[in-house]
């Protein structure tokens, strides 16, 4: 990918995707579009290829966004997303007929994906405004979950994000259960920690 113009710019007035610009964004492309790949996809495709495909999209299509907000770029991702990944299931599947129903179906997993991400961090003490502020907090969960050691962030991926059990989670860990209930605790502390020392 190459710099777009700094004139390129949306009808709101908000700046059209960059290189850095998008970057920012993909460590939380990377994590939904595992979600979807390990949970509905069997592992079929390389979420790699996905995301690059997918920042490719965005960064051709640039001229079309029209958002300014986080929240209004994780939308527009997501749509991406979900028609990158409609096309790859089109390929594995061998059909080269565009499908409008299975791209609104991904959209809706990622969605979901998305809602999920969000209550990692959520609390019964949440305020309204901090609720509405939860899109914007994807992206920094998914560069959080970065930050976690790797046993950590896979624990909270699957558990939380991809919701198996804790026995599901120990076979794809090679762990036992009891040990995958007790990494899981510690990695959701250490998580909550770091969310601390970065609001402080």
């Amino acid at each position: 990918m190459s710099n777009c113009s700094s004139n390129d710019h949306g009808a709101s007035g908000g700046a059209a995707p960059t290189d850095d610009w998008l970057a920012r964004f993909r460590p939380w492309l990377s994590l939904i579009a595992r979600m979807q790949v390990d949970s509905h996809l069997q592992g079929k495709f390389d979420t790699s290829d996905v995301v690059q495909q997918t920042l490719m999209e965005a960064w051709r299509s640039a001229s079309k966004f029209r958002g300014s907000t986080d929240a209004e770029r994780i939308a527009w991702l997501r749509k991406i997303l979900a028609h990158v990944l409609a096309h790859e299931v089109r390929q594995y599947r061998g059909t080269h007929k565009r499908a409008l129903d299975r791209e609104m179906s991904i959209e809706r997993s990622l969605a979901k994906s998305s809602r999920q991400m969000n209550a990692v961090l959520a609390s019964p003490t949440t305020s309204p405004s901090q609720q509405a502020a939860q899109h914007e907090q994807q992206v920094v969960l998914a560069d959080m979950l970065n930050e976690l050691p790797p046993d950590y962030r896979e624990v909270i991926i699957l558990r939380n994000l991809e919701e198996l059990s804790h026995s599901e989670v120990a076979q794809r860990m090679g762990r036992t259960e009891g040990a995958v209930r007790m990494l899981w605790v510690r990695a959701l502390q250490e998580l909550r920690q770091l969310a601390q020392r970065r609001r402080s």
